[in-house]
């Protein structure tokens, strides 16, 4: 009897959940949707120029020609991409491409409009190999095949044109103007010239005779100080004096630079890991203890460096295998942001993932205002809350947040499973995963998932902690169980 009333009482919970979240997102939409035209408008005024979004149509197809025509400055002409460039498929179509209610009557609306606008066009001749100028408010490329005079057009969102344009053409600025909505605090926007483009890094131990180096990546909205608030202080002499420790800001957070003509795709974030600690530092064989988002950069990492990594210590790893069938950037979306009011942590990671505009207000609220806000919680709490946590939060832009969020999470989605089959099979690095077992914002099975993929790694899920907790109010434990992995790693090897 017991037991159906509690499932009875579970659905019903789950359909006021449903029920409420449905109503709640249609009026986000809304909201986002009035939000894209005040901010237009805003950025007309202010910064004397329209600003794109990813509101604009788009389409997946884009062709494997390497060359796109974009529009400069009044001039179209040829853009290749190479290996050395940004790439489109780098992108993730999770920025332009964010189903709901209101964009899929919107969609049925302007496919609709544009077939009555076909149906009374005349038909042009197309056979000559020239080159035309495409109707810029839609964003069309025209992409020419060598040795063919057939063109194949297609549609790449407004926001990446015009960031390729300056990435390519050379157009960009070592040191960005920050956006009327970001702050422009000298800690906000730390960008220094073109020969020290580095991100911001704590380097602890001996320079000379440390015998092996450890690089630690944070997660999402975050900074370094996640570690060396935590991990750094508690880890034992014999620790400090054999290890160099290294923990970076990611491009974007914390001290770090926040371009903003950068795309923060993973290309960008790796190379400034290697131009940052590998390089300079003479990086030849190193440990990785990564959090969260930091764990798809540290398979990335270590994919690209197969032979140094002596260990790879995972915490949280948001690892969701996608279906057969499924589009894997759009099923990753979904299952990190699943539009849902309930719990809180769900609800707060759907604002930040499905709305560009309503998370630029709330970065415009908070990230803007830091300075004030961390004054006022420093009052209210009385200095009792851990003030590096909010470092790390409110120390980004929009930007950052934004292209980091759905270029790393969503973006490599279909790239997990092919970088945790190279770790499995070719790298011979010990593989340690730590999980809270009340973690809401990445579930448990996650780190499953990674066990199922790479046998050999060892989970340990942690009882009553979650996303946060899982190191911090437990740093000390943590301290002594990387030491173990570290000396066990130095050992076997």
């Amino acid at each position: 009897m017991a037991k159906t009333i509690r499932s009875a009482l579970v659905f019903t919970g789950r359909v006021i959940n449903d029920t409420v979240s449905f109503v709640v997102f249609s009026l986000l939409d809304l909201l986002d949707l009035f939000l894209c035209l005040a901010y237009r408008v805003a950025d007309f005024f202010i910064e004397a120029e329209w600003k794109a979004c990813y509101c604009s149509p788009s389409k997946e197809a884009i062709t494997n020609s390497g060359k796109i025509l974009v529009s400069e400055h009044g001039e179209s002409k040829i853009v290749c991409l190479s290996s050395t460039k940004l790439r489109l498929e780098e992108i993730s179509d999770t920025l332009y491409r964010r189903p709901s209610l209101l964009t899929e009557v919107s969609k049925l609306t302007v496919n609709e409009l544009k077939r009555l606008k076909l149906d009374g066009l005349t038909n042009a001749n197309n056979t000559n190999t020239n080159i035309n100028v495409i109707n810029s408010s839609h964003h069309e490329k025209n992409v020419i095949k060598k040795g063919s005079s057939v063109r194949s057009t297609f549609m790449v969102n407004s926001t990446i044109v015009e960031m390729l344009q300056g990435k390519i053409g050379g157009q960009q600025s070592h040191i960005p103007i920050p956006r009327w909505s970001d702050c422009d605090c000298k800690f906000c926007t730390c960008w220094t010239s073109s020969s020290k483009e580095t991100l911001f890094v704590k380097a602890e131990g001996p320079r000379d005779s440390a015998r092996e180096d450890v690089l630690f990546i944070h997660g999402f909205i975050s900074s370094s100080a996640f570690w060396t608030e935590t991990v750094f202080p508690n880890l034992s002499s014999a620790a400090k004096t054999t290890y160099r420790l290294f923990a970076i800001d990611l491009l974007g957070f914390g001290r770090s630079p926040k371009p903003t003509d950068s795309l923060y795709t993973l290309r960008e974030h790796l190379d400034m890991i290697e131009r940052t600690v590998l390089e300079p530092h003479k990086v030849k064989s190193f440990h990785i203890v990564a959090h969260s988002l930091g764990c798809i950069l540290a398979l990335a990492l270590a994919v690209k460096h197969p032979g140094s990594v002596r260990s790879l210590t995972l915490l949280a790893p948001p690892y969701f295998p996608v279906p057969k069938g499924e589009q894997a950037t759009q099923y990753v979306m979904r299952r990190v942001a699943p539009r849902r009011v309930w719990p809180p942590i769900a609800f707060g990671a759907s604002l930040a993932c499905w709305y560009e505009h309503i998370s630029r207000t709330i970065c415009l609220v908070i990230c803007k205002n830091h300075r004030l806000v961390e004054f006022l919680v420093k009052l209210i709490t009385r200095n009792r809350l851990r003030t590096f946590l909010l470092e790390g939060f409110f120390c980004h832009t929009h930007n950052a947040a934004w292209h980091t969020l759905h270029n790393i999470i969503c973006g490599t989605a279909a790239k997990l499973d092919a970088y945790l089959t190279v770790v499995r099979d070719r790298l011979s690095c010990d593989v340690h995963i730590f999980h809270g077992e009340d973690d809401e914002l990445i579930p448990v099975e996650c780190s499953h998932n990674v066990k199922a993929k790479i046998p050999r790694a060892r989970v340990k899920i942690i009882e009553k902690k979650d996303h946060i907790t899982i190191v911090v109010g437990r740093q000390k434990t943590f301290a002594r169980e990387l030491e173990e992995i570290w000396r066990n790693s130095s050992t076997r090897t």
